[in-house]
């Protein structure tokens, strides 16, 4: 067993105990950032007169040699270590003797694993930026080209107006710049160095805090040593801003798995992004989509988990908090995976334009827009809704669209209409007509568009 301690004990930790202590399976992922800190550390040490030059010089070899020879697999990580603290230690120690033991002077288990979480949280921060911001990228584009496909928009799940399926994923593009946003928020308020804060009171060593973080790309030091230890607010702002990220992937996805059905048949999936049935010749499943709805659950769990974890914690560090880990690296995975996938899968997928025209045809979205043109003739609000309430029960008879009634037809429910209600009701006109910022019409979606054009160059 390696560790960092015991020399206030006076026999073996029982093995259970060891393994039910140890966190070497999981904070292994965090070689690149423990090594990282350590090499700020010691620098900061030779600096402030703590070590001599050539002790650093030693000691920044052997954590390169380490480092590098993890990386080539030369070096294996295993459970024979506490801790990923432990086995960089324990190797250097190996490698260059004395020296080696003076890495920790200054700073504690509990200041360096804030700081290896902070490091590897901001860096995941910064892939997920990457990944939405890649999702917004193929939304722009295709909101560009489908400026003119028409298609029923929803409330309750029942075709309510006409709009453009350029609206429709703008309504996402939106939603992922929130998104975007508040990964921004959370590296913002998460970029402070912890480091020398030690177990939770700092130290009497004339340690350079400012100058570590700077060497670390940080804004500056955290400026509470408790706080520095057992602070995880950010891991939960992670968790919460991935959870909402999943939300919208999981709404978009029902989305698309509802439109590549038999009975909607709006979009067809790509045969990559697609998968058969074992018994059933015919299908074509969307499961990127659904495992990516079912992927939320996950993430959510993890959030909880985490805020149940940290709610009774009182100052400073206690060993509960080793479980921000596990469930939060899952989490990141899990979220990365399903930004890349689902980009993937929109980027590819064919559009029915047709059908979804068609679609808001049949569904009667331009009703509104008849009861609109009776008012323009001076008919009152609520007799215009009634009569148009007749119109569509007249049509549902006839299993025929508001486009397909005669002017016959129309003047026998009410001799108001004449023959401009074939174009106050065609979809291109209830669309156009909606030209406030935000509605559908081509001259607001292109302001949109061109707001949102300057906003992806500037992030």
């Amino acid at each position: 067993m390696a560790q960092l301690w015991g020399g206030r004990f006076t026999k073996e930790t029982d093995q259970l105990v060891y393994n039910f202590n140890a966190s070497i399976t999981f904070d292994q992922k965090f070689y690149k950032e423990d090594i990282e800190g350590s090499m700020a550390h010691v620098k900061m040490l030779a600096a402030t007169g703590v070590l001599t030059e050539a002790e650093r010089d030693e000691i920044l070899s052997g954590l390169t040699g380490i480092l590098k020879d993890v990386e080539s697999g030369k070096l294996e990580i295993t459970s024979e270590y506490e801790d990923i603290h432990s086995f960089v230690e324990a190797n250097l120690i190996d490698r260059i003797g004395d020296a080696g033991k003076k890495l920790h002077t200054g700073r504690s288990r509990n200041d360096q694993v804030a700081l290896d979480m902070r490091l590897y949280t901001r860096k995941e921060i910064e892939n997920l930026k990457e990944l939405v911001k890649d999702l917004m990228v193929v939304l722009h584009g295709l909101m560009k080209e489908h400026l003119d496909t028409f298609m029923p928009g929803f409330t309750h799940l029942q075709k309510a107006q006409p709009i453009t399926l350029a609206h429709h994923f703008g309504a996402y593009m939106e939603m992922f710049k929130r998104d975007y946003g508040r990964l921004c928020d959370i590296h913002e308020r998460m970029n402070y160095c912890p480091l020398g804060a030690g177990a939770l009171a700092g130290t009497t060593y004339p340690l350079d805090r400012e100058m570590t973080a700077e060497l670390l790309g940080f804004k500056g030091a955290t400026l509470n040593s408790m706080d520095s230890v057992s602070d995880r607010d950010y891991v939960i702002e992670l968790l919460s801003a991935m959870s909402t990220i999943m939300v919208h992937l999981s709404r978009f996805s029902e989305e698309i798995i509802i439109w590549n059905s038999n009975e909607y048949g709006f979009v067809e999936l790509d045969d990559a992004y697609s998968t058969g049935s074992s018994i059933m010749p015919q299908k074509k499943n969307p499961d990127i989509a659904e495992l990516v709805r079912g992927k939320a659950g996950r993430v959510y769990g993890a959030l909880m988990q985490m805020l149940t974890t940290m709610k009774g914690i009182p100052l400073a560090y206690n060993k509960d908090m080793q479980e921000d880990k596990e469930f939060t690296f899952d989490a990141i995975d899990t979220v990365k995976g399903c930004l890349a996938l689902f980009t993937g899968m929109i980027k590819t997928m064919s559009v029915n334009k047709a059908t979804m025209e068609e679609s808001a045809k049949k569904g009667f979205t331009n009703a509104t827009d008849a009861a609109d043109y009776l008012v323009g003739k001076g008919v009152p609000f609520r007799d215009a809704h009634g009569i148009v309430g007749q119109l569509v029960l007249y049509c549902i008879d006839k299993n025929i669209s508001l486009d397909d009634m005669s002017l016959e037809e129309y003047k026998k429910i009410s001799p108001v209409f004449e023959d401009d209600i074939y174009e106050a009701i065609s979809l291109k006109t209830c669309v156009e007509k909606r030209e406030t910022i935000g509605a559908p019409s081509r001259t607001s979606m292109e302001k949109v568009i061109a707001i949102n054009e300057e906003y992806l160059k500037g992030i």
